[in-house]
């Protein structure tokens, strides 16, 4: 599979240079992944499905100067984000030590200066409020809000990835936020935006 093409296909619009870095990525989990069993997705082609899942949002968000992202896992969204941002600086939290050995050495092997990896819950990075913050499977969209309250202001937006849970999870959050929710295959791309 020629993941420009399917990149140029969903209306991605990304350098050719970054392709060529989400290309060494995707190679580099899929031979980590081998041993260290790091994903589900166990073919190029599967984590190209999930470069692709990650990047989507890129057609219809702002792009911030900062962004965390909560429990990063493989990859997903937060590293593939900040390939394709570079001038975004990028916090990846992420707990599980695996985990966190995989990202700290792709963000080297890639050469990715906007990306620090803190092996820690999300409760406990000390950061100033960020521009976004993402999450992909984690918990409860109520609970991420909560979760990332000191790290947070009226300026920050969310991108949360979710299944199909996200209208009833949007229904247990209290008090008004200003939100959208892009469909696009299985996935729902919860997009709550600042205050105005």
């Amino acid at each position: 599979m020629d993941l420009k093409r399917y990149l140029n296909e969903e209306k991605i619009s990304v350098s050719d240079e970054v392709i060529e870095t989400l290309e060494r990525f995707a190679l580099l989990l899929h031979e980590w992944n081998q041993v260290h069993n790091l994903t589900g997705a166990k073919t190029v082609a599967a984590i190209y499905d999930n470069i692709i899942d990650a990047l989507y949002p890129l057609t219809f968000i702002q792009i911030p100067q900062t962004l965390l992202d909560v429990g990063t896992g493989a990859g997903f969204p937060g590293l593939v984000l900040a390939i394709a941002l570079p001038d975004t600086d990028v916090v990846l939290a992420e707990p599980l030590k695996k985990r966190v050995s995989f990202l700290k050495y792709a963000a080297m092997d890639l050469g990715l200066k906007n990306v620090k990896v803190k092996a820690e819950r999300v409760e406990a990075v000390e950061h100033e409020a960020f521009d976004m913050i993402s999450s992909r499977a984690v918990t409860n969209t109520k609970l991420l809000l909560d979760l990332t309250f000191r790290i947070s202001d009226a300026h920050t937006e969310y991108l949360f990835y979710k299944g199909s849970r996200v209208f009833d999870e949007v229904a247990q959050v209290e008090g008004q936020m200003s939100y959208d929710i892009i469909q696009k295959d299985q996935r729902n791309y919860l997009y709550i935006k600042k205050e105005i």
